[in-house]
């Protein structure tokens, strides 16, 4: 199972990142679990000066945009 953690604040992009992960992954029928990082601490650890951002299994692939489901399908198979 895929860990797919969404971090940011819960600004509209952060929804939107959400929205086009989970649809990525459905699309790749994988089985995942969204986690929504909102703490700012939490993000810091993870590096992350930029929201949104995406992390697969605790590793981060995109900070500060909202790729398409498309691209998402890329960094998360």
């Amino acid at each position: 199972m895929k860990k797919l953690q969404i971090l940011g604040t819960g600004c509209p992009k952060c929804k939107k990142l959400t929205e086009a992960t989970e649809q990525a992954a459905r699309e790749l029928g994988i089985e995942f679990e969204i986690e929504k990082v909102t703490d700012i601490d939490k993000i810091l650890e993870f590096g992350v000066m930029m929201t949104p951002a995406l992390a697969v299994d605790g590793v981060v692939k995109v900070v500060g945009k909202v790729p398409t489901p498309q691209e998402i399908k890329g960094l998360i198979q």
